[in-house]
């Protein structure tokens, strides 16, 4: 028998007992292992989880989208009379529109009006270009939603620039002015224009049969439109027309911004003889027109068309650059954003209709200028100021301040601007010798005119220092000669000493008031109708930039500041309407034509009729109705009042004459000009 060997019971038991010890202990580890998890878990669930970048993508735009679609309910729910009972809860009750506060005085239609839009605001659309240019066939460039903007920059500016040597349409393109009162009722949807003033005239019975449009193409030369579009002609026929079909009732005239230096060209041309003028003989204005109520008009020019011109830029231009310096500066997008505005406006021949006119007897030399003394920022805030006042009425305020050199219109360096005239030690850069600038491949270069001034070209500018109304001439002729070339040909900013010289019968000085005559027509009214109580540019101060063969060489000096001499951002500030100074405006028809002078052999009666700038008491009120900002001037009740008046047949007296709030007629007195 085989033995078997058995094991002792206690060994047994031992056995058991350590395997039922091991499973014990196996258990206790899952049971451990599961109780981790389960106080992981809850502890998982107290944390928040954390979101990523497309939750919070997704978060923002179905807030985006709620809140449309709640403000879009709210708007269609309320009532239409909503805003006004707001506006009338916070402020009070708000006044009757001008055309409902004249139609129940019994205002009615008499004379016919005549639009006449300035630079930029008119609309103009496409009618032949590029294949890039594919489905836009008359569809807006300028004016509406600038979507084409936005979808391709490139192509938009190659179809908004002219031909760099004739000023017209380069080859392959056709872009032309929008025509109706739809060119220029708004510049963008909500941002009206003439749409205000239209609805107004409205209200007293004016329609398109009584209204018209005078749309031209802003970026050609005043005596281009009619090469190419034929535009004067148009306005003459449709004035003419209109003034038939009105009982005879001569027509009222109403040109903005530069619209006002394009409608002196026009009277000038409707009378003078063919082929160079319309053929309408010197009493055509006499017969057709019986006011010219001109808005914020340029007369005698804009420093800020300088600053456009010679950098790109003026002073929005500087304040987002030092806002956001890597985005124009360094131009990180690599789109030369300034390189193509400065390349596009250049082609824009009309620009060059708003350079300064008149030179230093206007504008100031070195060491004095018409508004010395003046700071815009002081004109409302007399707590600390001592009043002096005159037998007629009128105050000065006489509180310290340091000599501001307006009549310097550019200068390089903040000390330039601020030193005495005998202290500046200029290097005529006229004789400087150019050359085109050293290569550069880290950019991709947009050509200008700069490219070809070389180094020294551009440091000869710089040792010129300062440069007032009398140089800025000769400062544009060097740093931009093609587009000079073109522009001398067109325009003209001298001061004429013989009116009776034949030569002043060429088209190039019929939109300079100081270089041409008033229509002989001693009935018809002129109106200078601007707003007063905005800082508007003046005077520049200026730097080289360290880059100059990559971008272009000029720039505002934006960390120039002085507030006591109304220094901010590099910029001087003067009165006026933040785009036109009161100077420039007003100087006409303050001295310039008051009477009968050289320049108003006739005697046309003018009036200069000033809306002292208020900003709307709060958001619901938009852009004001006491506005006298350049644009928003146009929805202003007083203005817009003004005008109806005169349309419905008051004359200028009937207004109350002038209506002054600046010093414009003792600015005026300063300017030594022959009359």
């Amino acid at each position: 028998m085989p033995l078997i060997r058995r094991r002792k019971p206690n060994e047994t038991s031992k056995a058991a007992d350590s395997e039922q010890n091991v499973h014990e202990e196996e258990d206790g580890k899952n049971i451990k292992i599961s109780t981790k998890h389960q106080k992981a878990e809850e502890n998982n669930d107290k944390k928040p989880k954390k979101w990523s970048c497309v939750d919070s993508c997704c978060w923002l735009v179905g807030c985006i989208c709620v809140t449309w679609w709640l403000l879009l309910f709210l708007y269609n729910a309320l009532p239409a009379s909503f805003n006004q009972y707001v506006t009338e809860a916070i402020t009070g009750p708000v006044p009757d529109p001008p055309g409902v506060k004249l139609k129940k005085e019994g205002l009615t239609v008499k004379h016919p009006v005549i639009f006449v839009p300035g630079i930029v605001t008119g609309g103009l659309e496409l009618w032949e270009g590029h294949q890039c240019a594919d489905g836009l066939f008359r569809k807006r460039l300028w004016g509406g939603t600038f979507g084409e903007v936005y979808k391709r920059p490139l192509c938009w500016v190659e179809h908004m620039s002219l031909d760099n040597e004739t000023g017209l349409d380069p080859p392959g393109i056709r872009v032309r002015p929008v025509s109706g009162l739809v060119a220029a009722d708004y510049f963008a949807p909500g941002y009206f224009v003439w749409a205000v003033l239209i609805a107004n005239l409205a209200r007293i019975g004016y329609e398109e049969k009584t209204m018209y449009m005078a749309a031209y193409d802003w970026r050609i030369s005043f005596q281009n439109t009619e090469v190419r579009d034929q535009t004067l002609s148009r306005i003459k026929s449709n004035i003419e027309l209109m003034v038939a079909t009105n009982g005879g009732n001569k027509a009222v005239i109403i040109p903005h911004s530069m619209g006002v230096l394009y409608f002196l060209h026009f009277m000038k041309w409707v009378e003078a003889p063919a082929p160079m003028g319309g053929g309408g003989g010197s009493d055509w204005c006499a017969k057709h027109i019986k006011s010219v109520m001109n808005i914020g008009g340029p007369f005698l020019g804009l420093p800020k068309a300088v600053a456009g011109l010679f950098s790109a830029e003026a002073r929005d231009i500087a304040v987002a650059r030092a806002i956001a310096p890597g985005f124009l500066d360094n131009d990180i997008f690599r789109l030369q954003t300034l390189q193509h505005v400065m390349r596009m406006t250049r082609t824009w021949d009309s620009t060059m209709s708003m350079i300064p006119k008149g030179g230093d007897t206007i504008w100031g030399g070195l060491g004095w200028s018409p508004e010395e003394g003046y700071t815009p920022a002081k004109r409302k805030e007399r707590n600390n100021d001592t009043h002096i006042a005159h037998e007629d009425g009128s105050e000065v305020v006489a509180s310290q301040r340091n000599h501001v050199n307006y009549g310097r219109i550019i200068s390089f360096g903040k000390d330039v601007a601020e030193a005495p005239a005998s202290e500046i030690d200029r290097i005529d850069f006229r004789g400087a010798v150019k050359g085109n600038s050293v290569a550069n491949t880290t950019c991709r270069d947009v050509w200008t005119e700069y490219h070809e001034m070389g180094i020294g070209g551009i440091k000869a500018v710089a040792e010129y220092k300062a440069y007032t109304a009398g140089s800025i001439l000769d400062l544009l002729h060097f740093v931009a000669p093609k587009m000079m070339a073109r522009g001398s040909a067109h325009f003209s900013y001298g001061i004429a000493d013989n009116l009776d010289d034949p030569k002043y019968q060429h088209y190039r000085y019929w939109s300079n008031p100081l270089e041409t005559t008033l229509p002989n027509a001693p009935e018809m009214e002129i109106f200078s109708m601007y707003g007063v109580g905005l800082p508007t540019e003046r005077a520049y101060v200026y730097r080289s930039t360290p880059l100059a063969e990559c971008y272009i060489p000029f720039q505002i000096d934006t960390s120039a500041d002085d507030e006591n001499n109304c220094l901010k951002d590099g910029v001087y500030l003067v009165d006026g309407d933040e785009t036109v100074p009161v100077l420039s405006a007003g100087y006409m028809c303050a001295k310039g034509w008051r009477g009968k002078t050289r320049f108003n052999p006739s005697g046309i009666r003018t009036y200069n009729r000033e809306y002292d700038h208020s900003p709307p008491a709060n958001l619901l009120e938009g852009r004001g109705t006491q506005s006298g900002a350049h644009v928003d001037i146009m929805g202003n009740f007083a203005l817009i009042e003004d005008i109806i008046r005169v349309a419905a047949g008051a004359t200028g007296e009937d207004l109350g004459g002038d209506e002054i709030h600046s010093d414009i007629f003792k600015w005026s007195e300063k300017i030594n000009l022959q009359l």
